[in-house]
């Protein structure tokens, strides 16, 4: 006999999670469906275990360059092992947290995976495919995110061709490994692996590295990279990997003709694609494409009646925080509130790696291509007292204004700590803040987070720190 609920969500990830939270509060007699892990990917195989590593990897490079510091340290030596051990912790440690969470918001879980029977009623199913389970509810939300997406000439097999699960838990390091894809992903673990003493090679089909991002910022993390030793092959695509005993043969078109690379190890970091598939969607009528679940942005609502989906399920942009905040919403539409929509032009992206990257709203490529007149402003973290004292002079904040009424259209950081640093513009900019008001707020001295304020200033041709001519 069915067990009857109010809401059914599948997937326990950021956005499933949370919106099995919330619906409870509002009163909701809730259930969840989760496969593997409480937590879904972002807190088991994702954002958290790999912020650890990354964590790990900035502890050895500041002991590679103590004696910047005047600290003498001899002896360091990277220990792979206890690294993936103490990533591993914080993982297992995450997703405890999310175990207490439901238990503590009376909230009913049930492992295995949810495939629909019809659509108002589920099937819990264990790793044989034998239903132990079925859940009737007046709502069903789908979040069961995404997984690394594979090229066609790229198979997986999980030992010398990986993807960033498996990148995260290697039982040893490689003496050498090409990535393909300079996104967050690529980027991150480039940084992870090189910092150890692994020899990286990035293979990138745009002409920047994190392409997303503001061409400058891209740029600049080229640089960066270049410096510390890794290789680059930027306008380039990987046209065939062959296993060649323990290792691999990369062939890599470039611009200059092909060029074969050999390493222990080729990481697929080409990004994602939608979990849309074994879970009854096409037997109810979801509507799919290109491997995400079609909806309304503004309820959420699939093809079919009371059913929804939230997160990376319904596609770019893969955060997260997005699906964090569209559960939110999502849950409190059910109750009947009146939640504000999510403004999707107003969703920062981060990445993790060292200088790290953040940004939100439009770049100045995008501004002009929509037809703003700009207002440009950049101010290097070297004339940053504080960045100059942590010994992090790397890097740049750069906001983008619309010159005729001032709004703040997009901020581009590169940089020691600045992923810490965007949600001043993320709030600033909902609340429609201007140019003059954020250089009349006044910032602490010294801090990172100055250096926003003083790039406004920069826009404005208003700054004192960089020894610019004013304009008259």
């Amino acid at each position: 006999m069915a067990k009857e609920f109010d809401v059914c969500v599948i997937g326990s990830g950021p956005g499933g999670y949370v919106a099995a939270i919330r619906a409870s509060q509002l009163g909701f007699k809730t259930a969840i469906v989760e496969k593997r892990h409480l937590g879904g990917v972002c807190l088991n195989i994702g954002c958290i275990p790999t912020k650890a590593l990354l964590r790990s990897a900035e502890v050895m490079e500041s002991i590679q360059h103590a004696d910047d510091y005047g600290i003498s340290v001899k002896d360091v030596k990277a220990d792979f092992g206890g690294m993936v051990k103490r990533s591993r912790g914080v993982a297992n440690k995450m997703s405890k947290g999310v175990q207490f969470l439901m238990k503590a918001n009376k909230i009913d879980v049930f492992m295995g995976t949810g495939v629909f029977k019809s659509k108002s009623e589920l099937a819990v199913n264990d790793e044989k495919g034998k239903e132990t389970e079925s859940i009737k509810a007046k709502h069903f939300i789908i979040a069961t995110g995404a997984r690394p997406r594979q090229l066609p000439n790229l198979e997986i097999d999980g030992e010398m061709i990986i993807d960033s699960e498996k990148a995260m838990t290697m039982e040893k390091q490689p003496k050498k490994m090409v990535i393909i894809g300079a996104g967050a992903i690529g980027v991150e673990f480039a940084y992870f692996y090189h910092t150890l003493g692994t020899e990286v090679t990035i293979v990138e089909l745009q002409k920047t590295l994190v392409p997303v991002e503001d061409q400058d910022v891209g740029k600049e993390l080229g640089k960066i990279y270049k410096k510390k030793g890794m290789n680059l092959m930027l306008e380039s695509t990987v046209e065939k990997v062959e296993k060649k005993g323990s290792g691999v043969k990369v062939t890599v078109k470039t611009k200059k003709g092909e060029e074969v690379i050999e390493a222990d190890v080729v990481l697929s970091a080409v990004g994602v694609t939608g979990n849309v598939e074994g879970i009854g969607l096409e037997k109810i009528g979801v509507k799919v494409e290109r491997g995400a679940i079609v909806v309304d942005k503004s309820n959420y609502s699939t093809s079919v009646d009371g059913i929804y989906a939230i997160g990376d399920i319904i596609g770019a942009p893969w955060l997260a925080h997005k699906a964090s905040h569209e559960a939110v919403v999502l849950a409190e539409q059910l109750a009947g509130k009146n939640p504000k929509p999510i403004n999707y032009g107003n969703i920062p992206g981060c990445t993790y790696c060292e200088p790290q990257v953040a940004s939100v709203g439009l770049t100045e490529a995008a501004a002009k291509e929509e037809g703003y007149d700009v207002k440009v402003g950049k101010f290097p973290l070297s004339a940053s007292g504080k960045a100059t004292a942590l010994g992090h002079e790397e890097g740049f904040v750069k906001v983008v204004f619309d010159a005729k009424y001032g709004e703040w259209l997009g901020l581009h950081m590169i940089g020691f700590g600045v992923t810490e640093m965007v949600a001043e513009a993320v709030v600033a900019r909902d609340l429609e803040t201007t140019g003059h008001e954020i250089i009349n707020a006044v910032h602490p001295h010294p801090t990172l987070s100055e250096a926003v304020m003083e790039a406004v200033a920069e826009a404005y041709n208003e700054g004192v720190h960089l020894g610019t001519p004013v304009k008259k």
